[in-house]
């Protein structure tokens, strides 16, 4: 179990992100699976799921609404405002203040929630738009805070000086970057928030589909070996490696398969040694010259 913000929650939740269509646009290509996919989430004990209004747009948080309405009272949903999509299905930066006002109240509509757990305010790009302040995104997510619409605010794709921009003007609850055994790009973001005791939930633990996601995992030697070695998969070393790596990691891989969901959430029982460690260490920098 482990910290998010007032919320405690068991280390390896879900992410929403590929429930929608190819492309995290449209529907899925089949419903029933993934409503199946978060009903078993659930029912093995996840209590932490992280999703948006623009995954789809709306399929995602429909899709949650259906399988799981009304909530279990551990449940954490944690979404993110910042973007939205195109007819195309492009990701467009949408921050300005009435913009996330709107993204707010959107997740909340088609949650049926009175008020987020926990909004993630996503910087889109280079750290989000240059055309609109931090000052004023923060504060915009502030006031729907006083409203009483969301209770806690995260960060998403954000560097570690903007967190610590962010913590000069408000409580930052967690921060949501690109982050595996294969992409420690943002070791310095998560060394911050060790330091200052906030959760960082890596997106894509397992690799995107981008950079050619777990067989990518699978093609490092060093990966393939220490799976070989407690007989699991590559994905499931990635995701204990997470764990492992520092007590303030939570992990929200996701899939619309209920085989890889109880796959994923199988790897929080993998007991990695200091060989182990050692081995996944030197993988990861070698991936990452």
């Amino acid at each position: 179990m482990s910290n998010l913000g007032s919320f405690t929650v068991k280390r390896i939740g879900f992410g929403a992100m590929q429930l929608p269509g190819p492309g995290v646009f449209g529907p899925p290509r089949d419903p029933d699976e993934a409503r199946a996919v978060l009903r078993r989430a659930v029912q093995l004990g996840v209590d932490h799921i992280d999703t948006s209004q623009y995954y789809g747009p709306d399929v995602a948080n429909d899709l949650i609404c259906e399988a799981l309405y009304p909530y279990p009272e551990d449940l954490c949903l944690v979404t993110k405002v910042g973007g939205r999509r195109d007819e195309e299905g492009a990701w467009l930066p949408a921050q300005r203040p009435e913009e996330l006002r709107s993204g707010v109240e959107d997740n909340l509509r088609s949650l049926r929630l009175e008020r987020m757990p926990v909004v993630n305010l996503r910087l889109i790009g280079a750290e989000g738009s240059p055309d609109v302040p931090l000052a004023e995104q923060i504060g915009a997510l502030e006031e729907l805070r006083d409203e009483g619409k969301l209770e806690a605010i995260g960060l998403s794709n954000a560097g570690p000086d903007t967190v610590r921009q962010a913590l000069a003007m408000t409580e930052v609850t967690c921060v949501q970057n690109g982050y595996s055994v294969i992409d420690r790009s943002h070791e310095d973001v998560l060394e911050l928030c060790a330091e200052r005791d906030i959760a960082f939930v890596p997106f894509f633990p397992l690799g995107s589909a981008w950079t050619g996601g777990p067989a990518t995992l699978a093609a490092d030697p060093a990966i393939a070996a220490v799976a070989e070695k407690h007989s699991a998969s590559p994905s499931q070393v990635a995701l204990a490696w997470l764990l492992h790596r520092d007590q303030h990691i939570l992990s929200i891989p996701g899939t619309s398969s209920v085989v890889h969901l109880e796959e994923n959430l199988a790897a929080g029982d993998l007991e990695l040694d200091a060989d182990d460690l050692d081995a996944l260490d030197v993988a990861g920098k070698v991936a990452t010259r």
